[in-house]
């Protein structure tokens, strides 16, 4: 790998653009200079001597000045560019110009322009800000860039993605949790519990027995056979209820609300296979006062009514 950054690189770079613009040069004298050619009278012969199809000649007329010109213009240009700009070699130019220079120069010239709008926002609640139009359409642009290649643009989610609108809430649905999840994201894991069910048939019965919970359709007696089988090994998670645990994420299994698929296939699958579903942190991307923007997007999605009434 040494090989590729050595300097003799640098050299074989510089090489073949001084090279390139070397030979323009010479093709532009070579075309700029006009021979005068006799024929065998003794006359001046405007060709080139080329002849086709018996009576064809190529013109040997001099180059258009302004087309001259014009050559001359783009290697004087490409002269003062290379040595202004990065372009020979390694060498930086007299400009000292770097694409991460300029990069950095843009970012921090829109920070200061999102800084004087973000400012106007900094001291009011979450709830305010879902009341606020323009920081309720400045929320929405960053979850359309961020958030809805999940999500999904209307923010009702996917199968295995959450449905941010109906109010239902692995961790919880207030501000502050909903700044905590795109802050620091999540993570939920359902450990394979097959073998601690036990065999296919209470499996099966486990997950009658979980439809039961939402008053979805199950096979009754099969639910009553692992109603025990659950109390004993999903309550620690989802409580004996059924109604899950906020505080680690547990699904509350009794309001009709499926994230990974409905029915008795789909909760034995769950139960065999388990879960892992991750939410990467997005505040490695997005400052704090965009956080609490997207937050408060995400808030009002999921209380209409409440942002409705203030406004």
């Amino acid at each position: 790998m040494s090989d590729f950054i050595n300097n003799g690189w640098s050299w074989y770079v510089i090489a073949i653009v001084v090279g390139g613009l070397v030979y323009c040069a010479f093709v532009l004298i070579g075309a700029a200079q006009h021979k005068v050619v006799y024929d065998a009278q003794g006359n001046i012969d405007k060709t080139t001597g080329h002849v086709w199809d018996g009576d064809l000649r190529e013109l040997n007329n001099p180059l258009p000045r302004w087309w001259l010109f014009l050559f001359i213009i783009t290697l004087v240009f490409a002269v003062a560019y290379l040595a202004l700009y990065p372009g020979l070699g390694d060498a930086p130019g007299k400009l000292n110009w770097t694409s991460k220079g300029q990069l950095e120069a843009e970012n921090a010239k829109a920070k200061l322009e999102q800084d004087k709008i973000f400012a106007k926002f900094q001291n009011a609640s979450v709830q305010d800000l879902a009341r606020d139009p323009q920081a309720n359409a400045i929320g929405q642009r960053l979850f359309l860039n961020n958030c809805a290649a999940c999500h999904g643009s209307d923010a009702k989610g996917a199968k295995s993605f959450p449905n941010l609108t109906d109010g239902d809430w692995l961790h919880g649905g207030s501000p502050e949790k909903i700044i905590e999840t795109v802050n620091g994201g999540r993570r939920g894991q359902m450990p394979p519990m097959g073998a601690a069910v036990g065999g296919p048939e209470e499996v099966r019965q486990v997950a009658n027995y979980v439809l039961s919970l939402s008053g979805s359709g199950h096979n009754s007696i099969l639910a009553e056979l692992g109603k025990a089988k659950f109390k004993q090994v999903c309550a620690a998670c989802h409580g004996a209820d059924g109604k899950g645990n906020q505080v680690i994420g547990a699904p509350n299994l009794t309001d009709k609300v499926w994230l990974h698929g409905w029915g008795e296939q789909a909760i034995v699958e769950i139960v065999n296979k388990g879960k892992v579903n991750v939410m990467p942190a997005q505040n490695v991307r997005l400052s704090d006062d965009q956080i609490r923007l997207v937050a408060s997007y995400v808030w009002g999605l999921s209380n209409p009514t409440q942002t409705a009434q203030a406004k």
